[in-house]
């Protein structure tokens, strides 16, 4: 008897690596019956959302508590689709609030189905508490790091680790290729790569644009690209189009990677695109901003690590890539580190070799994320 398994996704990189998934879950069985909660990535797929997800694409405990009744209704409206569907399994994909919410409903009123969730709470970082939570309310974990299976034990969830999806996903990009596609030529270029979230179009990009300025009117050799995620690119399109008369964006439909590989240098937002900028070679650095409150709670009460970016916890919470976050997120000052690498060929190589040291310590390069995870849906594993 076929498989049947309902995904559920919140946000765009939940999106993406749920249709990755689903790809897996045909290649491995092909009468599998899908549905799914999601966006533009898992409607490609041919599943289509029963609900508009697009309020869920918000950032900080603030923000989140602003939407708070439209995400208790969507997550009702969730579980009634679900339940509809009658699948044998859920998989909850990221997006630790809203899934969470879905898989509590699902319980309480079908227990019989299993719920799998894809991508765990930050319990290395944030509030372990959130384990014993999960471990309460779903059957398995497919998580990302090694190091999170022993905060689980305790509570007798199964884990299974899957690796870094922005790795597995990626290939090594061809930096001729990439140039080409951008008509750079031989210039150095400076990558900026603004966000996923319409929230970060609003409070991370404005800073990174007005740095990226600085750095070219200082380097007038240098190109500036734009380089927002895909699922994005139309808002920040509307938003930020008058100030592409000193930058370009890169051409729609380029190999991503390809691009990033290109970039003599790079500035971003904080998120899983740093892992494939260092996964690419390119040296970077890293810029973010959210609410006060939410920043202050984080800092004081919940956030362990010093720093915010994977690849600095990965390397004993020590500064590989710098990090510009919050009063330290100032144009001034991403400006003036980006003219220092880009005018410094052994400082820029110097980076590389730690970004790739802490790639090796977080050690999931080789695996196959989407296959691992739908190995575990199909009960695979």
């Amino acid at each position: 008897m076929a498989s049947s398994i309902y995904l559920v996704a919140a946000e765009a990189s939940g999106d993406l690596l749920a249709a990755e998934i689903v790809d897996e879950l045909r290649r491995l069985e092909p009468d599998v019956t899908l549905n799914a909660i999601g966006s533009d990535q898992l409607a490609a797929r041919g599943l289509p959302s029963p609900i508009d997800v697009s309020v869920l694409s918000v950032v900080g405990l603030l923000e989140g508590v602003k939407i708070y009744r439209e995400v208790v209704a969507l997550a009702d409206a969730a579980a009634d689709a679900i339940i509809d569907a009658a699948p044998d399994t859920v998989a909850l994909v990221d997006s630790w609030g809203f899934t969470l919410r879905v898989a509590q409903r699902v319980r309480a009123r079908a227990p019989h189905i299993r719920l799998v969730k894809v991508v765990g709470p930050q319990v290395w970082a944030t509030r372990p508490g959130r384990a014993k939570t999960l471990a309460e309310t779903v059957d398995h974990l497919v998580c990302i790091h090694g190091m999170e299976a022993p905060f689980y034990e305790p509570f007798g969830l199964p884990v299974t680790v899957m690796g870094n999806p922005a790795l597995s996903r990626g290939h090594k990009g061809d930096p001729q290729a990439g140039r080409l596609a951008m008509g750079v030529g031989e210039a150095p270029v400076l990558l900026v790569l603004p966000g996923s979230r319409r929230s970060e179009i609003d409070s991370v990009a404005p800073a990174l644009l007005e740095a990226a300025q600085q750095v070219q009117e200082t380097r007038e050799d240098v190109r500036v690209i734009l380089h927002p995620a895909s699922n994005i690119r139309p808002y920040f399109i509307e938003k930020y189009g008058n100030r592409f008369d000193w930058v370009e964006l890169s051409p729609e439909g380029a190999d991503r990677f390809d691009v990033m590989s290109a970039a003599t240098y790079a500035l971003a937002c904080s998120g899983t695109v740093t892992s494939e900028l260092a996964f690419q070679d390119t040296p970077f650095l890293v810029g973010y901003q959210t609410g006060w409150v939410t920043w202050s709670l984080a800092r004081f009460f919940l956030f362990k690590p010093t720093h915010i970016t994977l690849l600095n916890i990965a390397a004993d919470d020590t500064e590989v890539v710098p990090e510009f976050v919050q009063t330290k997120f100032k144009a001034g000052r991403m400006a003036d580190e980006a003219l220092r690498m880009l005018g410094d060929e052994e400082a820029r190589q110097a980076q590389i070799a730690a970004q790739k040291n802490a790639l090796a310590r977080m050690g999931e390069g080789d695996l196959r994320s989407a296959e691992i995870a739908a190995k575990v849906l199909l009960k695979r594993d």
